[in-house]
């Protein structure tokens, strides 16, 4: 009995595993209508390198664009973004809240912002000296944490 149990199971797994697979393409029209929006706006002159979409089996699908320049831009199943990061160089200022830009430059006015992941609760914000700052999304300072 627990061999055929076992064996079922095997077999349910194998079969659900062929729904979650990952496509590779250079076109932005395999992108949502929002994030080729984004794309167009913030990183116009910039090339597709690569699009990584994730379809998952009981999660939906993400995409992964990686630009020529080396910038990398996550998006969730509506395009919208959930991360940019710009490898050292400076993430678009209007990708940024106002209120966390204020703060970074009033604080911060010798570093730029080369990193910015948005959750459902929090604003990670990575600067150029290695430091990463979280806010919430109201875009209020809550906590920053250093790389060692």
């Amino acid at each position: 009995m627990k061999k055929y149990l076992f064996l079922i199971t095997v077999m349910v797994f194998s079969f659900l595993s062929g729904y979650a697979f990952d496509k590779y393409s250079i076109n932005r029209n395999d992108l949502p209508e929002a994030a080729q929006k984004f794309l167009t706006t913030y990183f116009p002159k910039a090339k597709v390198g690569m699009i990584k979409t994730d379809k998952h089996f009981l999660k939906k699908t993400d995409y992964d664009v990686r630009l020529v320049n080396g910038t990398t831009i996550e998006f969730n199943n509506s395009g919208k973004w959930t991360s940019v990061d710009c490898k050292g160089k400076e993430v678009p200022k209007d990708i940024i809240p106002k209120a966390i830009r204020n703060y970074v430059n009033k604080n911060f006015s010798d570093v730029k912002i080369v990193k910015i992941e948005k959750t459902s609760t929090k604003y990670e914000i990575g600067l150029s000296d290695d430091v990463e700052l979280i806010f919430n999304l109201l875009g209020q300072f809550k906590s920053v944490k250093m790389d060692d």
